[in-house]
């Protein structure tokens, strides 16, 4: 089985920047790839982004395009979300994923590991 927790979270005002964590633990092995999602109260799940084992694979939600970076470190098995410009409609619980099959997708329901989640809030 594999864990992933998330840290980072917290309260920040618009225009903003905040880090994410999340650490991997149990049986995560293989070129496995990373993803963050997030969820607005009232919304689904929403892709943020993933990226590959490798480092040279990345894909972005639209929304979060040139404001957000994703990044891993295999040695500390984790992957890391900056995030800057934040605006209140960034506001939301997100959430890291793993798969171990080494393909990215958007898709929710593609994903087999998931953490928590860690709480986002941004003010006006």
């Amino acid at each position: 089985q594999v864990q992933l927790v998330e840290s980072g979270g917290g309260s920040v005002q618009a225009g903003g920047s905040m880090k994410l964590s999340c650490a991997a633990s149990g049986r995560i092995i293989g070129r496995y790839i990373m993803g963050w999602f997030r969820r607005a109260a009232g919304k689904d799940r929403e892709f943020v982004a993933s990226l590959t084992w490798s480092n040279n694979g990345t894909r972005y939600a639209d929304s979060v395009k040139d404001r957000f970076t994703i990044s891993r470190d295999n040695a500390k098995k984790t992957a890391y979300l900056q995030m800057s410009s934040l605006q209140p409609e960034d506001t939301a619980l997100y959430f890291c994923a793993a798969d171990l099959r080494g393909i990215p997708s958007s898709s929710v329901l593609y994903w087999q590991f998931w953490g928590r989640g860690t709480q986002v809030t941004v003010s006006p």
